[in-house]
């Protein structure tokens, strides 16, 4: 069972204190390890960019910190205190706000009501929705992000997919987030709605907002990133600072580092030029020749792109098998 006492009223006393510290933490579904001796720390005024394939582990570890679920080893300290979340009012208590994927706004309901979505504010007995208050502050909140919707009444559906992005994270700021989660807030937008995403993460850490940053984008990542886990099957691979490390080892990291190069070695035989011609009953493998003019050859005899090989090989042979048991089966027929 965890304390009420409500995490965003307390005051962290140094900014290289981490608010959540994660120690070997692990996740087992049975026989299914999720998660193995996972470590993260998490400080105010940073951004803490996990990356990782499918199955890496993010969606557990953003499971736990978020009070969705517990976790079966290791510790994880809030604000330097050990704590297992029962719920995520529980996170949501101690300052920890998730914004997931589907961003879990009402798309046919205003901006306003959106932003005071389960946090509304009521006045007399009978709990009259204070529509005029709850209009101002939005208003002021997403001014304060830098946020302009001109009209809060318009259905958030309606707002760009970036825009429904900074409403979101300029919720959970306004509600006493200390911590904000934000899980792959780039992976369904384009360049420049990826960008004004990106730009409000970093006014959200010079707010001195400490921010998880869950994403596949290594370029992302590193645009505005302090601090890099990357996670691979539910282990830590990765865990540096970005004064110590480039974009180009980020990317090898994330595509698989020494796997990748293993895998190098692997495919140097083949050779990529090499195309399949669908024409002929057996694929019959032809390579593409830099130095052949456009349109083929204009001799008689047969070339690279006809779908027979350049030295009349296999091709030949296949042909030559085919021909030999048509006419078998015609004599055969004759007989």
């Amino acid at each position: 069972m965890t304390t009420t006492k409500s995490f965003a009223d307390d005051v962290v006393g140094s900014p290289t204190t981490p608010i959540v510290l994660l120690e070997d933490v692990g996740k087992s579904y049975g026989n299914i390890h999720a998660l193995r001796g996972v470590s993260l720390s998490v400080r105010q005024g940073e951004i803490t960019c996990v990356l990782g394939d499918n199955g890496a582990g993010k969606s557990t570890l953003i499971k736990i910190i978020a009070g969705l679920h517990d976790y079966t080893s290791g510790r994880m300290s809030v604000n330097g205190e050990e704590r297992h979340f029962s719920s995520p009012r529980d996170s949501l208590d101690s300052g920890i706000a998730t914004v997931y994927q589907d961003l879990a706004l009402a798309p046919l309901m205003s901006v306003w009501r959106n932003f005071f979505l389960g946090n509304e504010i009521t006045t007399g007995p009978f709990r009259k929705l204070a529509s005029a208050a709850m209009k101002r502050i939005a208003q002021e909140e997403l001014t304060k992000m830098g946020i302009s919707i001109p009209n809060l009444e318009q259905p958030v559906g309606k707002l760009s997919g970036g825009q429904r992005q900074c409403v979101a994270i300029a919720r959970a700021i306004h509600f006493g987030a200390k911590v904000l989660i934000l899980d792959e807030p780039t992976a369904a937008l384009g360049v420049n709605q990826s960008g004004v995403v990106l730009k409000y993460i970093v006014r959200a850490r010079d707010a001195g907002i400490g921010v998880i940053f869950i994403t596949h984008n290594p370029h992302h990542a590193y645009l505005v990133g302090n601090h890099f886990v990357v996670l691979k099957l539910g282990r830590v691979a990765l865990d540096t600072h970005r004064s110590e490390i480039t974009l180009q080892q980020l990317m090898t990291e994330m595509a698989g580092g020494s796997e990748l190069e293993a895998l190098s070695h692997e495919l140097r035989s083949i050779n990529p030029q090499v195309v399949v011609d669908p024409a002929g009953r057996e694929p019959a493998a032809r390579e593409l020749a830099d130095s052949e003019p456009v349109g083929g050859s204009t001799g008689g005899g047969a070339s690279v792109g006809d779908g027979e090989s350049a030295d009349g090989g296999p091709e030949e042979q296949v042909r030559a098998v085919d021909m030999s048991a048509d006419n078998e089966q015609k004599e055969q027929e004759g007989t």
